[in-house]
C-alpha cells in the first residue's frame, strides 16, 4: 500500500508506481464493483483503487462519473484520469476521505456510461463505413453523450454524399452486427491490416498489449474505450451538420436519440 500524499496526480503516479486493474476493458456493462483504496492525494481529493470500472477518458471519449462509497459515506466521483498505470478518482463533498486499505464500492453513472457506449460505437460505425466505401482515414474526433464529431481526409463534402453516408451507417445499425473486444500482444495486433485508422498512431511504443474492438464484418480498430455489444443498440444515427476544416479535412457532426 502507499502513503497519503499531496503532490499533483501525474508525479504521484510516476513516483509510487501503483497499478489499477481496468475492469471496463473486458466488461463495459459492469455498473458496480468492489475495490481497495491503494493511495490518496489529499490536495486533489483523489484516490486510486486496485481495480476500477470507471473509464478515465481518452481517445475522444469523456471520463465516467458516479460514486464511491463505504458503510459511512458516499463520495460523488466528479473526474477520473489515468496517470501512469493508476486510475485516479477525484471525489466531491468535504467529508474526510476513507483510509488507504479501506474497501469501497464503486457505482457507475449508468445512464451517462451507456449513452457514451452507444455514441462511441456510433463513431466506429461511421469510421468503418467511410473507410470501407471511400478509403478515407480519420484525422480527428470527439464525443459527448449522444453526439460527436469526426474529421476525415476528404477534399470535398456535399449534402447528397452526407445523406448517402447516413443511410449506409444506419444500415449497419440495422444489420445488428456483433461487437467483440480482444486484448492481443502488440506484435500480433499489428499484423492486422488497417488496425490504425487515424492519421497519427496514438499507441505509445511502451504498450505491450493492444485492445482491439471489432464490429464483426465491418470494422476493426485499436481502441481503449467502452462500447455496446451489438450495433442494434446504437439506435438511429443522424448526420446533423458538416463543414470544411481545411483543404483535405472535412468534419461530420452526428447525433443519437436519448
Amino acid at each position: 500500500m502507499g502513503s497519503i500524499a499531496g503532490s499533483p496526480l501525474q508525479p504521484l503516479a510516476s513516483r509510487i508506481g501503483f497499478m489499477t486493474e481496468l475492469l471496463y476493458q473486458t466488461d463495459s456493462y459492469l455498473q458496480s464493483f468492489d475495490a481497495t483504496i491503494t493511495a490518496i492525494d489529499t490536495v486533489q481529493r483523489a484516490v486510486t483503487l486496485d481495480r476500477s470500472a470507471f473509464y478515465p477518458g481518452g481517445g475522444g471519449q469523456p471520463n465516467d462519473a458516479g460514486a464511491l462509497g463505504d458503510d459511512a459515506m458516499a463520495y460523488p466521483v466528479t473526474k477520473v484520469m489515468k496517470a501512469g498505470d493508476a486510475v485516479w478518482h477525484i471525489v466531491g463533498n468535504d467529508a474526510p476521505l476513507p483510509m488507504i486499505g479501506a474497501r469501497v464500492r464503486g457505482q457507475i453513472d449508468w445512464t451517462r456510461r451507456y449513452q457514451l457506449m452507444r455514441t462511441h460505437t456510433m463513431m466506429h460505425l461511421l469510421c468503418g463505413v467511410i473507410f470501407r466505401d471511400f478509403g478515407a482515414q480519420v484525422t480527428g474526433g470527439n464525443m459527448d453523450p449522444l453526439k460527436g464529431r469526426m474529421d476525415f481526409e476528404f477534399e470535398t463534402l456535399h449534402k447528397d454524399f452526407v445523406q448517402d453516408v447516413e443511410r449506409a451507417v444506419n444500415a449497419e445499425v440495422a444489420a445488428a452486427r456483433a461487437i467483440r473486444v480482444t486484448i492481443l500482444p502488440r506484435a500480433e495486433a499489428f499484423q492486422i491490416p488497417d488496425l490504425i485508422r487515424t492519421k497519427i498512431n496514438l499507441l505509445p511504443e511502451g504498450i505491450t498489449h493492444v485492445r482491439v474492438v471489432e464490429i464483426v464484418g465491418l470494422d476493426m480498430q485499436a481502441d481503449g474505450g467502452t462500447h455496446v455489444a451489438n450495433s442494434s443498440e446504437v439506435g438511429t444515427i443522424r448526420v446533423t451538420d458538416y463543414k470544411s476544416k481545411g483543404k483535405i479535412n472535412k468534419r461530420m457532426y452526428v447525433e443519437l436519440d436519448s
